[in-house]
């Protein structure tokens, strides 16, 4: 905290510290977590419009081709749950057609 007159200042670890608990507490992982989380959805959803945009399909044309509907797709690209053979079936109607899980010292695994 950085105090400037009568304002007091906070950096954001010192307000994540405060409100979420500390590094290494049970609290603070699961927030981290659920970001790391969200950050990998919305990535994922982001790749599927772009494939999507990159191919003029609309989301109701690919809710078609996939076989659910639109306002999934929408939830999807917007870094909404995906399950993997939700997943599998949007890659392969957008015409990828191989794709692995990078398990790091594991290796990869194809997912279709």
């Amino acid at each position: 905290m950085k105090q400037i007159g009568n304002m007091k200042l906070y950096t954001f670890d010192e307000m994540l510290d405060k409100h979420i608990g500390e590094v290494g507490t049970p609290e603070r992982d699961k927030f981290e977590m659920d970001v790391d989380t969200a950050v990998h959805a919305y990535n994922i959803g982001e790749a599927i419009k772009k494939a999507r945009l990159e191919q003029n399909l609309t989301q109701e044309e690919l809710g078609v081709r996939v076989g659910v509907k639109k306002a999934q797709i929408s939830r999807i690209e917007k870094g909404g749950s995906l399950t993997i053979p939700t997943m599998s079936r949007i890659f392969k109607a957008l015409g990828i057609v191989t794709a692995s899980l990078d398990l790091g010292k594991l290796g990869k695994v194809a997912l279709w």
